[in-house]
């Protein structure tokens, strides 16, 4: 069976939570519950890395305005591990080059990490916290539920993350004025620092 439907969603699924995706199919394959995850990932220092990175960003993504310094810092990691997980993935299975599944689970992962970005700076508008942290735990729980579903059930898998990936994008357009806003707010609040730090006054309000 090709691998390519794993790919695409690991791909998917790491460009939300990439430290998710490493733990989980680790986990898999240590328990020998999935024969088809590469060795390297279940390896232990691979896993406790991941684990300890997955508590960090499970709490930096649930703050206001930490999370998106946080997606920030994650613009190169998470395309990377996108590519590096669907490699080897692809090596696993042999039914899949390289480099072609390196290049669609890291461009799917940029997508993905483009989308939640994006939707992170439109919910950053809003000024109570709670949205963040629903979204964050909405994000969580979908990356975990389609990363075992498509253990089991690769294509049906798929299927499901680019429908998501695809709603995803359409909700980003949709937030394009709060994403400005977001911009905007984040550019005054550095130039007001910046003020504040030569000695001047502020912008007027």
């Amino acid at each position: 069976m090709s691998v390519l439907p794993l790919v695409f969603t690991s791909g998917w699924a790491s460009g939300i939570n990439a430290y998710a995706v490493v733990l989980l199919l680790g986990v898999f394959g240590v328990t020998g519950l999935s024969d088809e995850v590469p060795a390297a990932l279940q390896r232990t220092d691979v896993l406790v890395v991941a684990g300890v990175l997955f508590l960090c960003e499970m709490v930096a993504d649930k703050i206001q305005y930490v999370d998106t310094a946080w997606d920030a810092l994650q613009t190169a990691v998470r395309p990377i591990a996108g590519a590096v997980v669907a490699a080897l993935l692809a090596g696993e299975s042999g039914s899949l080059p390289d480099i072609a599944a390196g290049a669609i689970g890291g461009s799917t992962a940029l997508v993905s990490h483009l989308v939640k970005a994006g939707t992170r700076m439109a919910v950053n508008t809003s000024p109570e916290p709670f949205s963040n942290i629903v979204v964050s735990a909405a994000e969580d729980l979908g990356v975990a539920g389609i990363v075992v579903f498509a253990v089991f059930h690769p294509l049906a898998a798929a299927i499901i993350a680019a429908t998501l990936l695809l709603l995803g994008l359409v909700a980003v357009v949709f937030l394009t004025s709060r994403i400005r806003r977001f911009l905007r707010r984040r550019a005054r609040r550095r130039e007001e620092r910046r003020l504040a730090a030569a000695g001047a006054p502020g912008p007027p309000v």
